[in-house]
């Protein structure tokens, strides 16, 4: 069902949903930063950003903001997770694997990192500690009803 994924309602230990709690903080805000330093030069960045899309530098740095930035919110807290998990891991895959492609690993070791680091969060969900587990919460009393 649909509910569950967006909005899943299996009971997790209280140790785990905080440990998810803590990743989710911790690597929202790391990854947010990346997305506040774009959005705070976006002028001068909008002309050299790198375009690996063939979508015009401006939109693809407003991409990566969303992702980076918007994005990261929804993680943090726990809303929409797994849909907000997609375009950070997009932005991130990106930048791993096409922008940073020909660097020496550890240029791109950061990119790795979150990358690895989100695509577990995905598959671990966002735990008891979230808006979804709120959310999917309701639905199921609201459907019992």
């Amino acid at each position: 069902m649909v509910y569950n994924f967006l909005f899943p309602t299996k009971p997790n230990t209280t140790k785990v949903s905080l440990f998810l709690l803590a990743v989710r903080i911790i690597f929202g805000i790391l990854l947010m930063n990346h997305g506040i330093q774009k959005w705070s030069n976006f002028q001068e960045l909008s002309m050299t950003f790198p375009d690996p899309l063939g979508l015009g530098s401006p939109l693809s740095l407003g991409l990566a903001i969303f992702g980076e930035l918007v994005c990261s919110m929804g993680f943090i807290i726990g809303f929409l997770y797994r849909l907000a998990m997609i375009p950070m891991i997009f932005t991130i895959s990106v930048a791993f694997f096409v922008i940073h492609a020909n660097d020496v690993f550890a240029v791109k070791e950061l990119a790795f990192i979150y990358l690895v680091v989100f695509i577990f969060m995905y598959i671990a969900g966002p735990g008891k500690f979230s808006i979804d587990y709120f959310i999917g919460n309701q639905l199921i009393k609201r459907n019992m009803k």
